[in-house]
């Protein structure tokens, strides 16, 4: 069983309209997905749907190891932090940062590890884009910040040092999936440039173009992880 986690790009998608729907009871909540033969989704904003500083990511992610989770692809929105990564087109992380709070299910003991993506799944991916002809960039590291507003220009010229993109809810997935020990990818549909990289003000309503732009191409990625198992 492997599984795809959705963000706000997949809101209003169709793709797994007739899949089952299933609640998962975990410690720390419960949690709706959809079943399909081999594969489930887990919309991470849930029904209805939650601002990202607020998604119960532990929840989430142990929701997917109780229903035998063997890998994860997650789809995630992103910022570009590089005039070189442009929006319209897709990236495949390979490291990321966060200096703020991540949460972890070791709460009470002492337990260490070193967080990675992990590269079989993530080259995997890299080949299914390549192969349907989608745009996408091998490699980059995500900054997650905590949101729900986006960062100042201020904080993105200080960001943009560290890393190519900016999220707000993948180094948090990432985290507690290596920690359960679920191998971890993610597809980021990179909707527009952050604040102050281009001199063209940036809004909401570009950030959406760009979104629907982009949901073409990650709806027929999806398709072809669900048909081949991800494998």
């Amino acid at each position: 069983m492997n599984a795809i986690i959705g963000g706000t790009s997949l809101l209003d998608s169709s793709l797994f309209a007739s899949w089952k729907k299933r609640y998962i009871k975990t410690p720390y909540g419960n949690v709706r997905i959809k079943a399909g033969d081999n594969t489930v989704f887990l919309q991470r904003h849930g029904s209805p749907p939650v601002p990202p500083h607020t998604i119960n990511h532990r929840a989430n992610i142990l929701a997917l190891q109780k229903v035998g989770v063997q890998k994860i692809v997650s789809i995630n929105s992103v910022g570009s932090l590089k005039t070189s990564i442009r929006p319209g087109t897709l990236l495949i992380p390979d490291d990321f940062l966060s200096v703020w709070n991540i949460p972890a299910f070791s709460d009470t003991e002492m337990r260490f590890f070193i967080p990675q993506m992990d590269k079989p799944l993530a080259r995997y991916l890299h080949g299914l884009c390549k192969r349907s002809g989608i745009r996408v960039k091998s490699g980059g590291v995500y900054i997650q910040t905590i949101g729900p507003r986006l960062e100042t220009r201020a904080e993105i010229n200080m960001l943009k040092r560290f890393g190519d993109i900016v999220g707000m809810t993948m180094a948090s997935e990432a985290t507690l999936s290596m920690e359960c020990g679920i191998p971890y990818a993610s597809l980021c549909s990179i909707d527009n440039f952050c604040n102050g990289i281009v001199k063209t003000p940036l809004t909401m309503g570009q950030i959406g173009n760009n979104v629907l732009k982009n949901l073409n191409n990650i709806e027929c990625i999806i398709q072809i992880l669900i048909q081949k198992d991800f494998t």
